[in-house]
């Protein structure tokens, strides 16, 4: 079996996060109803978790020696004047240099996108779950603003407890809550509105890929803002403005001191 030629790569977008919210829900259609095209999509996720998991391998202390002692001699090398009649060796030399110095550079370039490819992966999953639950009319699972309610209603259906708390004094009224599925795992979604503007505030157990801090980001649109929060990883997104996604963390931050 093989996956539909026109949803090749809208199999791939899908799964960089690269696709619209319309794009996203037409092609999460079409995976309903095309056990290919799912197969081919698990296929490729399969293949991006082994290419992650290679690019976490640490070189052996030895080669890590051999590097630094040959960068060494290099540099001790090149800061040493040149002999006359050594010049047309050195020009000899100069273009592979030149070569390894920009394959270096290239190196060094393909790794910072490997780094930060998952998370803006990410960023446009949340997006994505952000604008599906918007268009879905699927916003909330329990629609209170009481959090005695909404607490209760994600125990036993998590295995994590996310900080539920009403910031109505502060400008951000509870609205309820939901389950959602992001980077693969069941999370929960807190929704708060300010004024006009819906918020989803993702929450999910901090793992050994997050990297821990806070992050701002901007996504078609939308803007995100990620922070660690005990042992929990917290993502809101809204079409607010960046400023106010901060004074969100901060009063869920203050109400959960206090």
């Amino acid at each position: 079996m093989s996956a539909c030629a026109d949803k090749v790569l809208l199999l791939h977008g899908l799964l960089d996060g690269e696709l619209d919210a319309a794009h996203s829900l037409a092609c999460e259609a079409h995976l309903r109803e095309c056990a290919e095209c799912a197969s081919e999509l698990e296929r490729m996720r399969t293949l991006r978790e082994r290419v992650r998991s290679a690019t976490r391998l640490q070189a052996p202390e030895h080669l890590r020696r051999r590097i630094t002692t040959a960068l060494s001699e290099a540099r001790s090398k090149s800061e040493a004047p040149p002999r006359k009649a050594g010049r047309e060796r050195i020009w000899r030399f100069a273009p592979w240099a030149f070569g390894g110095s920009m394959a270096a550079v290239a190196a060094a370039f393909a790794f910072a996108l490997l780094v930060r490819l998952p998370e803006r992966n990410l960023a446009g999953e949340l997006v994505a779950s952000h604008v599906r639950s918007l268009l879905a009319t699927h916003l909330t699972d329990v629609a209170t603003s009481d959090r005695h309610v909404v607490k209760p209603w994600f125990a036993g259906k998590l295995d994590f407890s996310p900080p539920v708390i009403d910031l109505a004094e502060q400008g951000f009224p509870l609205r309820g809550g939901r389950l959602d599925y992001v980077r693969g795992r069941v999370v929960a979604a807190l929704i708060y509105r300010h004024h006009q503007h819906t918020i989803n505030l993702f929450v999910w157990p901090a793992g050994a890929d997050d990297t821990g801090g806070t992050g701002a980001a901007h996504r078609d649109g939308y803007n995100l803002l990620h922070w660690r929060q005990g042992s929990l990883q917290l993502w809101a997104v809204s079409d607010v403005e960046a400023g106010e996604l901060q004074q969100l963390r901060a009063a869920l931050e203050s109400g959960a001191g206090g």
